[in-house]
Formats: C-alpha cells, structure tokens, sequence
C-alpha cells in the first residue's frame, strides 16, 4: 500500500473536494447532459456526445445489475477506517462507465467510505498528481485516509486484469484499435464488475 505525505496533494485535493459531486449528483449531471446532447470535459465534440449517451445507458444498467458475493460484502462492510473515495472521471470515459457503477456500489456498503466524484478536465492540478505511465487516464480513484489526510493507494483507471490486457495488446501492436476496444467492452460485459470489485475490496484489506 502506497502511502503519499505531501502538503501540496493534501491542499489540491481540498480544492478538488470543494467541487465535488456525490454519484447520484454525477448520474444526474449525465442525464441532464445526454438531453442536451452535450459532454463534461472541454472538448465537445460529436463523437464525445455519442459515447456520453451510450455511457448513461451502461451506467443505468449497471447500477440496477451489479452484484456483490457474500464473500466481499463480508470484507467492504468489515472496513473500519474512515476513508474518502475521490475519483476522477469524464461522461464520455468508457472506462468508466462501466466501473463508476460498480465504485458505488462497494462505497454504498459502508458508511466510513465517502465517495466523491470530479471532473477530470476541471480538476488538471489533481489529475496531474495522479497520471497514469505519464497520461491523464480515467477513472482515477484517491484513497484518502480522514483521519491523517494522506493518500493511502490509488484505483484506476481500469481493472488489473484489463489493465494486462490493454497492455499486453499495446505491447504487441503498438496502440489500441478498435477492435481491441470493442473487445474490452465485451470483456466488461462478461465479467459484470467483479474483477472491480476484487480490486477495491483489495484496497480495503
């Protein structure tokens, strides 16, 4: 578990704080946006619009399907500390959309976890302190211990086990195609968030 101590992260998380959303905020903010046939972030582009209505359908789905085991709920709901779950994201993120829903779930189940949710675009001085092989990527979730204040691990912005496939992928071809990404998807699918859910009851153990 990484530990940061800095001053500097300490105050730009406040700030970051002091604009936060809760998730049902968040849900809200892209639903109104997908009526309005615009995005968060400061592109707006046609493409961006399109993958932020298709992300408000997949949030939609997950947040009515995504399952937990006993097995985790015994481990999220055991966790004593009083936490913050601060996570960058964007609407128009993929990624995201299929791990937001899943994010809050796990927080809904204890009360010591607090989630809030920010703008990437809106929030570059704390994005920047968390980048991701030197790039903005997202989703992006700060562990913040209440108590001390400190940075206690990081989520994001993908899954471990597609975090190796995306890797793996980029190693032998050189950049994501989209077919690639129209396999992830799928993988997201098939897996129904567990593997999200293994990776964040790991950061509560």
């Amino acid at each position: 578990m990484e530990i940061i101590e800095n001053t500097m992260v300490t105050d730009i998380i406040k700030k970051s704080l002091n604009t936060s959303m809760s998730y049902d905020e968040y849900r809200t903010l892209v639903t109104n946006l997908v009526e309005a046939q615009s995005t968060t972030g400061k592109e707006k582009t046609e493409a961006l619009v399109e993958y932020t209505k298709m992300n408000d359908r997949r949030m939609k789905r997950w947040d009515k399907t995504v399952k937990l085991s006993d097995a985790a709920q015994e481990k999220i709901t055991a966790y004593s500390k009083n936490i913050t779950w601060i996570v960058l994201t964007e609407s128009w993120c993929g990624d995201a959309a299929h791990i937001m829903p899943v994010i809050n779930k796990v927080a809904e189940q204890n009360e010591a976890i607090d989630l809030k949710v920010v703008l990437r675009d809106d929030n570059e001085d704390l994005m920047n302190q968390f980048l991701t092989n030197g790039g903005k990527s997202i989703p992006k979730l700060i562990m913040v211990d209440n108590d001390t204040n400190t940075v206690v691990d990081t989520f994001g912005p993908r899954p471990a086990i597609a975090t190796e496939m995306v890797n793996t992928y980029k190693a032998q071809h050189g950049r994501l195609t989209p077919e690639f990404k129209e396999d992830l998807q799928r993988w997201y699918n098939k897996d129904k968030g567990q593997s999200t859910i293994e990776d964040l009851v790991n950061l509560l153990s």
